[in-house]
């Protein structure tokens, strides 16, 4: 019974974080408002911004509150702050401006009842001419070939292990494995494969920080797509949560900085070659049509568009507020991408600063050649839009970008469904154009 309650708190822990990183933020009691005076969002460098803060109790606009203030560029520390009461229920801040491309943020507090109340607005300045201060290796490319041919050197070995209890009356659901890159080393996910006959195209969803079960996307999958969704840790994807719970707080903590001196030994390249190998494992697939594409957000927006660049089995991708873009960009005095290691600068030893180049997001992006859809939000402060402007304006290939200025490390469901929409239209054209082929 202590058991059992134990799991199901948990439980509870574990999709409070999923709501945190995947969901839009709950509705609160008091909201504050903050909006610019440009109503899209976006300024030449020079000008000069104006914020807007209301202040909303019950959707009732208050007043004679105290608001606190920064205004800062993107991740960096705050260059104005100060404190104003609202006045006739809103309050004006001159925010002054940059001087070059980047973001702008406002970050407004208020106290009520006791308890703070924060609202934040950003801005870009000319953010489509962001370029990333990530170099790229001149042995970029070979590195990542002779890494990708000794990981090829071992059997698939793949292991498929059918689970009724999730199979549906359109998919079978399996727990999946399959050799990655070194003796014993190994890949796991969920498969969920239509059940009609027939050849169908694929997607590979990777996944976002943090260790955990999957379940699988039967229902997607219902639609006429084999969905491959993986964790890249290197453990089965099944197990009862007090596991992962285990595992994320003791040996795997802060796993995405393991060796990041190394870029042989970096956590990121037994990740990056088992995403590869996944595709070898969908490849094995009767029912497969040849057609792919990989889908995530956050580490796995990242590890979308690392797969697409390394990788030309891919035909398309979507990336959600990419994570590991332009790392090293705090050394240049402006935001860097997620695990934000660089930002503490006695990190930023010459191993580090090298070793990141090699994994960096922005140096896969140079290398895509295949459509793709992108979305992310301007107030995102884990993935910040200095950062992800940065690897997709590197991007030359066909590409959609959903902006949605007001999220932070989360999507709307229009973007959701725009992303789902996007990835299953596109495969089924490729299919069909394909057909039309032969």
């Amino acid at each position: 019974m202590i058991k059992s309650v134990r799991f199901l708190l948990l439980l509870m822990i574990f999709v409070s974080m999923q709501i945190v990183a995947w969901g839009q933020p709950q509705e609160r009691l008091v909201q504050v408002q903050v909006t610019p005076d440009h109503t899209n969002w976006l300024y030449k460098p020079g000008e000069k911004v104006k914020f807007k803060v209301a202040v909303l109790k019950c959707n009732i606009p208050q007043d004679n509150l105290e608001v606190r203030y920064e205004i800062s560029e993107d991740m960096m520390k705050p260059n104005q702050t100060g404190k104003q009461p609202l006045k006739n229920e809103k309050l004006e801040i001159n925010a002054g401006t940059m001087k070059k491309e980047g973001f702008l943020r406002c970050r407004a507090f208020v106290t009520c009842q006791g308890r703070e109340y924060e609202g934040v607005a950003t801005v870009g300045f000319s953010p489509e001419k962001l370029q990333p201060t990530t170099p790229l290796p001149a042995d970029f490319l070979e590195f990542w070939k002779s890494t990708k041919e000794a990981a090829e050197k071992w059997a698939l070995e793949p292991i498929m292990t059918l689970l009724p209890e999730r199979c549906t009356d359109k998919v079978n659901v399996y727990h999946v494995s399959f050799a990655n890159n070194d003796y014993a080393s190994r890949m796991y996910g969920i498969l969920c494969v239509p059940k009609a006959s027939g050849k169908y195209p694929a997607i590979l969803k990777v996944p976002g920080a943090g260790i955990r079960a999957y379940n699988g996307e039967a229902e997607r999958a219902g639609k006429g797509f084999i969905i491959l969704e993986i964790g890249i840790h290197g453990i089965p994807v099944n197990m009862e949560g007090d596991v992962y719970h285990r595992l994320y707080n003791g040996a795997l903590k802060n796993y995405h900085s393991f060796n990041m001196d190394n870029r042989d030994k970096y956590y990121y390249k037994r990740v990056y070659t088992g995403c590869v190998r996944a595709i070898d494992f969908i490849y094995t697939l009767p029912e497969f049509n040849g057609n792919l594409a990989t889908f995530g957000g956050s580490q796995g927006g990242a590890l979308s568009i690392v797969i697409a660049g390394l990788d030309a089995r891919v035909k398309g991708l979507v990336s959600f507020y990419p994570a590991l873009c332009d790392m090293a960009g705090y050394a240049h005095g402006r935001a860097g991408g997620w695990p934000h290691m660089l930002k503490d600068e006695k990190n930023r030893t010459p191993e580090k600063m090298k070793t990141v180049q090699y994994f960096d997001v922005v140096n896969f992006a140079r290398q895509v050649k295949v459509p793709g859809f992108y979305t992310f939000g301007y107030n995102d402060m884990v993935c910040p839009p200095t950062t992800t402007y940065s690897a997709y304006n590197v991007i030359n290939a066909p590409k959609e970008l959903f902006v949605a200025e007001t999220t932070a490390h989360y999507a709307y469901a229009e973007q959701w469904s725009a992303a789902w929409n996007w990835v299953m239209n596109f495969l089924k054209n490729e299919s069909k154009n394909e057909s039309k082929n032969e």
